[in-house]
């Protein structure tokens, strides 16, 4: 039976406080010193899980409480922490800001509670002293079923402000591991949905993380982070549910700087289901892999590269031949994007009958779907769920969904027999079965 081994939540008084800075730093500060580090984060998010990888040489998993169930995170996060020595958890937000589904919490605090992972408190102390001590001691109190271990303190004034700090702290008993100073080094580029992908500049972003590494070795007690991560009982869970075998079936995966976001696990359980994925760059390549009989175009920002897109003429019209041939597809987000007739008047491939243009106006929430016809996933009713976060339309906005959130309902993407293409993420680890249907679909497509 898989275990939690030793964990860590980092956490955050609110956003923007220095979480990704903190963990992303500590855990390449853990790899350097020739640990096997495992990384989380909780949400929905694809670019801070990117950084991670960056960071540890693994993976980085998403731990959402409500695309997965409550149920669900310990298995997920034991998977991930497959033969790590330790698994750090960046959180979402302010520790205990939710999902604001009403029947899911998810938040950091949540989420550590259902790991049983101590908590990394870090505090923007930027305009505080004797106050810092009341933030420490009402997130410690809050909830105390959170273990709060200890916390870091972040742009921090100078010498003698961070000995201010440390004094009010010092009679709560809340040990302070770490003390970073205000510091340009620790500035993180940002673009309209958050930090700028991995796959754009990953030279730049390995060397900025080299920087963190750096930082976090010299401002934080490492060593105690480390107990406290072993603090955290060992503890055994159930496996994660995986797809049934489904039949073998290469798969076109859009890949490169462009198409970066997509979950490991929607990877790992189409690989269990048959699926051979073949990676490949829209950007660079002038045609398909070879032999493949479905298409998975995830997220990722193909408004930038529109133009490149657009431009690499043979990919765009062999992806459209094979979609009219019966290639099976899945595309979400960015890949809807792509496949429209046009994203900002940029020609794209055409096998959705709909054009993209970018917004100023962010959509952003959980969704839930019933399919009104059949796809890939299924026959219509098919139940899914998902998240959306994007700052574009599509025109029309398609009719394949009946979409509910907790603000409203309303019809959007598209489908046909063998195409499904939305704005909706998926995280198939609840409905490990949806990719089994895709693969089988794509085998039955790949040997007719």
């Amino acid at each position: 039976m898989p275990e939690l081994g030793p964990r860590l939540m980092v956490a955050g008084t609110h956003s923007g406080v220095g979480k990704t800075t903190v963990a992303t730093g500590l855990m390449r500060a853990l790899a350097a010193r020739g640990m096997r580090v495992a990384s989380a984060k909780v949400g929905p998010d694809f670019i801070d899980p990117s950084y991670h990888a960056v960071a540890t040489g693994r993976p980085g998993r998403s731990l959402d409480a409500w695309l997965s169930g409550d149920a669900l995170l310990p298995a997920l996060a034991a998977a991930g922490a497959r033969d790590a020595d330790v698994l750090v958890v960046e959180g979402v937000m302010g520790m205990f800001d939710g999902s604001s589904e009403p029947s899911c919490d998810g938040s950091t605090a949540a989420v550590a509670r259902q790991l049983g992972a101590p908590v990394l408190l870090v505090v923007d102390a930027s305009a505080m002293s004797g106050s810092v001590a009341a933030v420490v001691h009402g997130f410690r109190s809050f909830d105390p079923t959170v273990a709060l271990g200890g916390v870091v303190l972040n742009r921090v004034g100078g010498e003698g402000h961070a000995t201010l700090l440390r004094e009010s702290i010092a009679p709560l008993g809340v040990p302070v591991l770490g003390v970073l100073y205000a510091d340009e080094a620790l500035a993180w580029r940002e673009r309209h949905l958050g930090l700028v992908p991995v796959a754009e500049s990953p030279r730049e972003v390995s060397a900025a993380i080299d920087r963190l590494s750096a930082i976090v070795e010299r401002a934080c007690d490492v060593e105690a982070i480390m107990a406290l991560a072993r603090s955290a009982p060992r503890r055994p869970v159930p496996a994660s549910p995986t797809a049934l075998f489904a039949g073998r079936a290469r798969v076109a995966l859009a890949s490169g700087p462009a198409f970066s976001f997509t979950y490991p696990e929607n990877l790992e359980l189409l690989r269990a289901a048959g699926a051979e994925l073949v990676p490949f760059d829209p950007l660079a390549e002038r045609a398909l892999p070879d032999g493949c009989s479905a298409l998975y175009a995830g997220g990722g920002f193909p408004e930038v590269f529109a133009a490149e897109l657009g431009a690499n003429m043979p990919l765009v019209a062999d992806v459209r031949a094979s979609v009219q041939r019966g290639m099976v597809v899945w595309a979400e987000c960015g890949g809807l994007l792509w496949l429209c007739r046009s994203l900002d008047g940029a020609p794209m491939v055409g096998a959705v009958p709909a054009d993209a243009r970018m917004t100023d106006t962010l959509t952003i929430g959980y969704r839930t779907a019933l399919t009104q016809r059949p796809s890939p996933f299924g026959p219509a009713g098919t139940a899914l769920r998902g998240h959306e976060f994007h700052r574009s339309t599509v025109s029309p906005a398609g009719t394949a969904l009946a979409l509910a959130s907790r603000f409203g309902r309303g019809d959007a993407g598209f489908a046909g027999a063998r195409l499904f293409a939305s704005y909706l993420h998926q995280h198939l680890a609840a409905q490990p079965a949806l990719a089994s249907r895709f693969v089988a679909l794509a085998h039955a497509a790949g040997a007719a």
